[in-house]
């Protein structure tokens, strides 16, 4: 079905240097121009960052500093951009919480501003979200195709847990999944609870909340604040007073627990 549009709607999506949205840059932009008439229209464009793109960010969206090398800046094809969104409204897929700050954020840094004051925004995103939501009363329905009866009593929640894992195993054991930071492919569900568990994992935690983590070089390392993705034992040989601070801050015992064994393994 098309779309009942007014005015013209641009759907966007941006591929950037990282998602600090304070400091990181756009480095392809692409846009589809969605006409009253139902006409398209695309624009796509690679743009210099003016900064090396972290390898990080380069592993996900496969964009390369060589990529970009003699491709425009931003501040060149600013206008460009502009011109082509002109009264249009903004479509994108998370764009509400990133895509659209960002873009605006790169306009201010050459000078530029985008009217926000008359356009609609749609977050594809978050109606999919919102439509299907992620919890166990969906994902029971979903891989069951039951109804979760006295949601959020423990007893129905844990056996609808169990059965939601079982249905899962059954519907992915033979599905081959894609490691978008790696581009490793394995087939990660299996009937088998440790390769469960490792496919489930988000990081190589040290200890349970995830404040300490592995790094790729089996370092542990910080998992927030300002010390984040920097070795536990760089900071608390540089900075001593990092580590009364959270045994006397508000962090769980057993993250306490695990920054004392590093300090008296090292020091």
């Amino acid at each position: 079905m098309n779309i009942n549009l007014e005015k013209p709607l641009v759907f966007f999506d941006l591929e950037t240097t990282g998602l600090n949205i304070g400091k990181d840059a756009i480095i392809e932009i692409s846009m589809i121009k969605v006409m009253p008439s139902g006409e398209e229209i695309t624009k796509t464009m690679l743009i210099n960052p003016g900064f090396p793109i972290p390898e990080e960010a380069s592993d996900v969206h496969g964009i390369y500093d060589i990529d970009v090398r003699d491709k425009p800046k931003f501040e060149e094809v600013a206008q460009e951009i502009l011109d082509f969104i002109g009264d249009a409204d903004l479509a994108g897929f998370n764009s509400n919480k990133f895509d659209i700050p960002l873009l605006i954020e790169e306009f201010l840094r050459c000078g530029k501003k985008m009217d926000t004051h008359n356009r609609s925004f749609i977050d594809v995103q978050n109606i999919f979200h919102k439509m299907e939501p992620r919890n166990l009363v969906a994902a029971y329905r979903f891989y069951c195709n039951k109804e979760l009866e006295n949601a959020h009593s423990a007893e129905a929640d844990t056996r609808a847990t169990y059965e939601v894992l079982k249905a899962q195993i059954e519907r992915y054991q033979n599905t081959e999944y894609e490691d978008k930071r790696t581009g490793r492919k394995t087939i990660p569900i299996q009937n088998n609870v440790k390769k469960l568990a490792d496919f489930t994992k988000e990081n190589r935690n040290v200890d349970f909340a995830g404040h300490i983590i592995f790094n790729d070089r089996d370092e542990e390392v910080f998992n927030f604040g300002k010390h984040k993705g920097v070795p536990v034992k760089k900071v608390f040989t540089q900075e001593p007073q990092y580590y009364d601070w959270m045994m006397k801050a508000d962090f769980p015992l057993y993250t306490k627990e695990v920054i004392t064994k590093i300090m008296e393994r090292n020091f």
